[in-house]
């Protein structure tokens, strides 16, 4: 049967199981939409008003449903707004799929109206870049689109579709599902593992990547507990383990607990699943010696390019999380009377850094967190940008199972609004709660209308102290006392949320949280609680005067030199 490009695409994309897609209207790829009307009840498309807000959608929908994330959007504007998603994507290995309309072929290399090269422009921060000129063919691409985004380091894949290209009527074979490639770890790699183990005195094992599930967590959990080995969690990847389970010390992150930086240092094995070991992770590349560590290594990745990458290993496994978990559980529980001591240390350790702190001023971040820790059911979803707000959720909240956590490790700003409504829109029956501070929430706040659009019922804290937190705290350390470029003059953030027709509530004192929290409940409408949070209350480790004087003193000291 002879179809249109734009039915072959949304064709293809059913036979893959899509069922929901996000997006920007363009009249570059008005024969996708046409097509899509067709299908709108077996997939969406959730109408954004912004295309960096869609792609962020797209790659929480990846992170929680472990399938790749769909956006479109339009060429030009819409291909470089839209760039901000994928770029998280690429560092967050999430699968996704970017679709852009693009100029017809007649008019390719002229410049024409929003024309550009997307092979260019996304070239490295995507997987695969490539652009369908023949519509007879985008049964071969898609396949090889969604096996690429699934396969190996997970990430995003974009395509270029050529306006005219969707237009035309020919006759293809449809595709079929793909099943993405699996690295697995060998008979030997494994035992060569277990006795490195049964060596050591101060293994520890750290957790993150992509590709990870609730069976893979407990099967981590099954065999890491049998074995008294600690683990933690890189980078806003907390999720990964259940933090209420004994073996689980902490997150390997910016802000990370001196103490569990400490123990990442002295370990004598270091056992690495899933994680590229980057910046975030590393403390800055300083926490392991490069090329080779103090530590031996034992690095487990789904991207063969990634091991030895940085850190040459002694044993690198190319492997999937899942493979590898899998692989434990077959390899059994180890003897771990040599570091069951040092195991629990690490959990009392982590218990005292979660205890409550003060800070300047009538709110007290640390005791709301404790309050939502105590109060919210533990499949509650969290989700944040970047910001100094995110280290009180970072350090204060504890996560229960896998997809609880939405947050970029590419510290992109503006993430978490629109994350929360892909998480709503994929798990209507689970609480989601949007965290962001006065400077992030406003870089994507235009989608709130999205979540009354769709009666994605999410919770949005926007913690307001003024000003572009980091950036001020990193200020304050160089140019203490020289404020410039971070000041901010923000809305009433509770009357925005009343102006889209949600539900807006100020809080400006600890003890009123609750109520606000329970009201915004109760409404039945997205809705959005201001924090108005002390300048002052920058972090939970020092207080921005305390930044400042040590920033005084270091400069001090220096000149004396």
């Amino acid at each position: 049967m002879k179809r249109s490009g734009g039915q072959i695409l949304v064709e293809q994309l059913r036979l893959h199981g899509v069922d929901m897609a996000f997006g920007v209207p363009g009249e570059s790829f008005l024969a996708v939409l046409d097509a899509m009307h067709d299908h709108t009840n077996h997939m969406k498309f959730v109408i954004c008003r912004q295309e960096g807000g869609a792609a962020m959608m797209a790659d929480a929908y990846g992170k929680t449903t472990g399938k790749p994330g769909i956006c479109m959007v339009t060429r030009g504007p819409g291909a470089t707004n839209a760039s901000a998603g994928v770029h998280v994507a690429y560092q967050d290995s999430t699968p996704m799929i970017l679709f852009i309309g693009q100029v017809g072929r007649d008019m390719i290399e002229r410049e024409a109206f929003q024309e550009v090269d997307y092979r260019r422009m996304f070239g490295q921060m995507a997987k695969w870049v490539a652009q369908i000129d023949d519509a007879a063919r985008i049964p071969e691409f898609i396949s090889r689109a969604f096996s690429v985004a699934m396969s190996g380091r997970r990430g995003p894949v974009v395509l270029a579709l050529p306006e005219d290209m969707l237009t035309d009527v020919v006759e293809c074979a449809d595709g079929r599902a793909i099943i993405p490639a699996e690295a697995h770890p060998s008979m030997e790699q494994m035992a060569q593992l277990k006795a490195m183990l049964q060596d050591a005195k101060k293994p520890f094992m750290v957790v993150g990547g992509s590709g990870w599930s609730e069976r893979v967590r407990e099967q981590v959990q099954e065999w890491a507990g049998a074995s008294d080995i600690s683990v933690g969690a890189v980078f806003r990847r907390q999720d990964y383990i259940d933090n209420d389970w004994p073996n689980y010390v902490g997150d390997v992150g910016i802000g990370i607990n001196p103490k569990l930086q400490a123990r990442v240092k002295e370990a004598d094995l270091l056992l690495v699943m899933g994680s590229k070991l980057g910046e975030m992770t590393t403390g800055g590349y300083t926490m392991l010696g490069i090329p080779v560590p103090s530590q031996k290594i034992v690095h487990v990745h789904a991207g063969a390019e990634e091991l030895n990458r940085v850190y040459s290993a002694d044993l690198p496994i190319h492997a999937s999380n899942a493979a590898f978990a899998a692989a434990l559980t077959k390899m059994g529980p180890l003897d771990g009377k040599a570091w069951a001591a040092a195991t629990k240390q690490s959990r009392v350790d982590y218990e005292a850094w979660q205890a409550p702190v003060t800070s300047p001023g009538d709110v007290q971040m640390s005791q709301i967190m404790k309050w939502l820790d105590e109060t919210l059911p533990a499949d509650a979803v969290f989700c944040n940008g970047a910001g100094n707000y995110a280290t009180w959720i970072h350090r204060f909240h504890r996560y229960r199972r896998h997809s609880d956590q939405l947050a970029p490790t590419s510290g992109s700003m503006g993430y978490g609004l629109p994350a929360a409504v892909a998480a709503k829109l994929v798990n209507p029956q689970r609480t989601v709660v949007a965290f962001a501070g006065d400077g992030c929430f406003l870089m994507t706040g235009q989608e709130f209308a999205t979540a009354l659009q769709y009666g994605a019922n999410i919770i949005a804290i926007v913690v307001n102290n003024g000003m572009y937190g980091t950036i001020r705290m990193h200020q304050e350390r160089e140019y203490p006392a020289r404020i410039s470029g971070t000041e901010l003059r923000n809305p009433d953030f509770a009357a925005y949320a009343r102006a889209f027709g949600g539900h807006g509530e100020t809080v400006e004192r600890t003890e009123d949280f609750a109520a606000a929290f329970e009201r915004a409940q109760k409404s039945g409408k997205p809705a959005i609680i201001e924090i108005k949070l002390d300048p002052e209350a920058l972090t939970p480790r020092q207080t921005l005067s305390q930044i400042r004087d040590a920033g005084i003193q270091a400069k001090t000291h220096h000149s004396d030199r």
